[in-house]
């Protein structure tokens, strides 16, 4: 949903010639405004305009240096962009702040959002911009002695145009002494009147198996008085990487960003590509799409399910879980031939039909899976040790969660009803029927309560599928869909030519910009891609769930202890991959 009265209200308040409209393939509001209105224009947005824009979704940047179609956008060597949400309206818009110069500067909108921190922290490391009046400005992704900015457009794309790795003891010395923890760079004391403080590291390796993360925590006694997440460990360049590969190749990469979510991964991404593409999808293909893709929800939050209890101090549910996981991987496997990343999906649907026998496989699971549900509501749920390690730790109310830029379940468990899945039907989701769960106390106990209801409500979806798969192809007929069906290609040398291509370079994605976010499997997973008219991406912006989570955790877990903030951390469902790209 679009509502583009929103750019003449903001034209009529801040005057016609600061406000320059662009037209975008997603259709949604976007505006230019100089960066000396940035702050008054986001301001009016989130508090004074009726329906308010309450959510900074996302927070990002483009190179245009080497940019050659720029219709409709003003002159600048950078452009800042804000994506701003709000759920009264269900809608959102788009600010962007041109920018000159090689190293350009801004105001930081931290005292607007809360959330913008780590956003302008990541845009500064990735490109070089700075944000004056910034709380803590420095790298968040890339090690301190990172040399360069790697999405600016200079940077290189590939490991082997750096030359080879040295690590002389004067750089080793370096890297580790940028590693030591100083307290004060964070504004922290090292001492109170009564009582000295202690600084306890986590990690790199711990907590739990959730990836690579490691926390700073400041404790007065047992007491967490602040936490200082260290990421980046995990970081691949995922969004370099989009810029270097075709349309097509770069779908097995999205697989490994929330490696949990599998074809989820694919989804978000292709219909962002099918948007600018302007590909519409077969009816068979796009429930195909819901049937793998509620699977490995079912599938992510097993291991979700069986971790949180091992890390409240658990340890049968990981191994019944991760069995009832296995099932799910056998459907998995026998519709696509591979597990965790079974990079399925293509542009314009899926890569072949489904096999003979599927429906028995998913016939048998829907009949087995609710009753072990059911026991583990028992085993985990009901444990009063479990409760009480859960009930009424890592409380955050609905207005913080949207200031923190959380969504899914960690949004619903707040008594907030939000599922884009329901509020903005994509891939054919209006076609099912399903509830949204809910919960109303906001703490690790009612995040729980909410991704198994979830499960229930993926297994409602799956079933449907199963009764009312349409018939019909797998696979768009659009020129621009890749690669086009097995048995098209062997007729003529014509169509044989266009397979080749299509596997080797790929469509060529008429330029445009467009973002799409769907309901994945640990909140409101987005991609936001621009094309340049060619083979490749002109920039390729992934917008995780478990990087605003992440960010959260300092402020959901001060007052509480040690163990609470293990519980907190399992309760959030992250990946660090997802943290990182």
């Amino acid at each position: 949903m679009t509502d583009s009265a929103i750019v003449e209200k903001l034209k009529t308040r801040f005057g016609g010639s600061e406000i320059t409209e662009q037209k975008t393939s997603d259709e949604f509001p976007t505006i230019w405004v100089s960066k000396d209105k940035l702050i008054d224009v986001i301001s009016f947005l989130k508090t004074e305009v009726s329906k308010p824009y309450r959510m900074l979704y996302d927070l990002t940047a483009i190179d245009e240096r080497t940019r050659a179609k720029r219709v409709e956008i003003p002159k600048g060597d950078f452009t800042v962009v804000y994506h701003l949400l709000s759920f009264e309206r269900n809608d959102d818009i788009r600010i962007k702040v041109p920018l000159k110069g090689e190293y350009p500067s801004l105001p930081t909108i931290t005292k607007v959002w809360s959330n913008a921190d780590w956003y302008e922290r990541e845009v500064y490391d990735m490109f070089g911009i700075k944000f004056d009046g910034h709380p803590h400005l420095k790298r968040i992704l890339m090690p301190l002695t990172w040399e360069g900015h790697p999405l600016r457009k200079e940077h290189p794309a590939r490991a082997t145009e750096m030359g080879p790795f040295q690590l002389p003891k004067e750089k080793e010395e370096r890297e580790n002494q940028a590693l030591h923890f100083n307290p004060e760079e964070w504004g922290m004391k090292r001492e109170s009147e009564d009582s000295d403080f202690m600084f306890l590291n986590i990690g790199p390796q711990h907590p739990g198996t959730h990836g690579v993360l490691r926390l700073v925590l400041q404790l007065d006694g047992e007491e967490i008085l602040n936490v200082v997440p260290d990421i980046g460990f995990h970081h691949r360049g995922a969004e370099k990487m989009g810029e270097r590969q075709s349309w097509h190749t770069y779908i097995p990469y999205t697989d490994r960003i929330d490696y949990l979510a599998g074809v989820m991964n694919n989804l978000a991404y292709l219909l962002a590509v099918e948007k600018l593409a302007g590909i519409k999808i077969p009816e068979r293909a796009q429930v195909i799409r819901i049937m793998l893709c509620e699977l490995f929800r079912l599938s992510s939050h097993l291991v979700w399910y069986g971790t949180f209890a091992q890390d409240i101090g658990q340890l049968s549910p990981v191994f019944y879980m991760f069995s009832d996981r296995e099932k799910v991987f056998e459907i998995i496997e026998a519709i696509c031939g591979d597990r965790m990343h079974p990079n399925w999906f293509r542009i314009g649907g899926v890569t072949d039909d489904l096999p003979n026998g599927w429906d028995r496989l998913v016939k048998d699971f829907i009949n087995y899976f609710p009753k072990r549900l059911k026991e583990y509501d028992t085993m985990v749920m009901q444990n009063r040790i479990f409760k009480g390690r859960t009930i009424g730790i890592g409380i955050y109310n609905t207005e913080e969660a949207i200031e923190w830029g959380v969504t899914g379940p960690g949004l619903r468990a707040t008594g907030f009803e939000w599922d884009f899945r329901k509020k903005r039907p994509y891939s054919g989701y209006d076609q099912f029927e399903f509830d949204i769960p809910t919960a109303q106390n906001g703490d690790c106990y009612d995040r729980a309560i909410v991704r198994i209801e979830e499960m229930r409500q993926s297994i409602r979806i799956i079933e449907q599928c199963v009764k009312n798969m349409p018939s019909g192809p797998y696979k768009s007929d659009h020129p621009l869909a890749t690669p086009p069906r097995k048995e098209k290609t062997m007729h003529d040398i014509e169509t044989l030519i266009t397979h080749f291509l299509g596997v080797t370079w790929g469509p060529v994605i008429p330029a445009g910009e467009a973002f799409f976010g769907i309901e994945a499997t640990k909140g409101n997973n987005g991609y936001y891609l621009i094309s340049d008219g060619n083979t490749s991406s002109y920039r390729t912006r992934v917008r995780t769930p478990s990087f605003p989570h992440m960010q959260m955790v300092p402020f959901i877990s001060r007052s509480y202890t040690v163990p609470d903030l293990l519980s907190i951390l399992g309760s959030i469902d992250f990946v660090l991959a997802d943290i990182d790209r």
